[in-house]
């Protein structure tokens, strides 16, 4: 690998961490919006029993942890490069 390769790697592993924390905030204000909703309601019970609820926040924080791993695995593999490459 030539040389600078370690700092492209090591860059695509930090864009993936801030697009990882970027996932997982969104989807913890999507759910703190869903479910703030759910307090106007005049039955939340029937709303609840009735309504399956709502899957993307719950998708984005999992795809937030995603990306972070393999934000630091890249980080890692890049540091490694740098290191012994």
């Amino acid at each position: 690998m030539p040389y600078d390769d370690w700092l492209m790697l090591m860059g695509m592993g930090g864009l993936f961490i801030l697009l990882g924390l970027a996932g997982i905030i969104w989807g913890k204000s999507e759910e703190r919006g869903y479910y703030g909703s759910l307090t106007t309601k005049h039955d939340v019970r029937e709303f609840l029993e009735h309504s399956p609820g709502r899957p993307e926040p719950g998708a984005l924080k999992i795809g937030g942890w995603i990306f972070i791993t393999l934000g630091l695995v890249m980080l890692a593999g890049g540091g490694a490069l740098w290191l012994w490459g």
